[in-house]
């Protein structure tokens, strides 16, 4: 196999998120994901909506911080 063909073969492995506690908030699901960055515990708040998803949190240092900061943010993106 030459290096050209092999180069268009490559798929990336997909990061799948490791969702630790889900929940309901006014029409949406906010999920709290957990990983390590620079041996830190971290914690993502994704929001999941009708028409898709987004990060509503890209870092924080617990769990309690992302869920809060999670529903600020659909407070202020989304009109109730």
């Amino acid at each position: 196999m030459n290096g050209r063909f092999a180069k268009l073969m490559h798929i990336a492995d997909p990061d799948y998120i490791n969702t630790v506690f889900s929940f309901p908030y006014r029409g949406v699901t906010i999920q709290i994901a957990s990983s390590t960055h620079l041996d830190a515990k971290i914690y993502t708040a994704w929001i999941d909506y009708a028409t898709g998803s987004a990060v509503a949190v890209p870092k924080a240092y617990s769990r309690s911080e992302a869920i809060r900061r999670a529903k600020t943010w659909v407070m202020e993106k989304f009109t109730f």
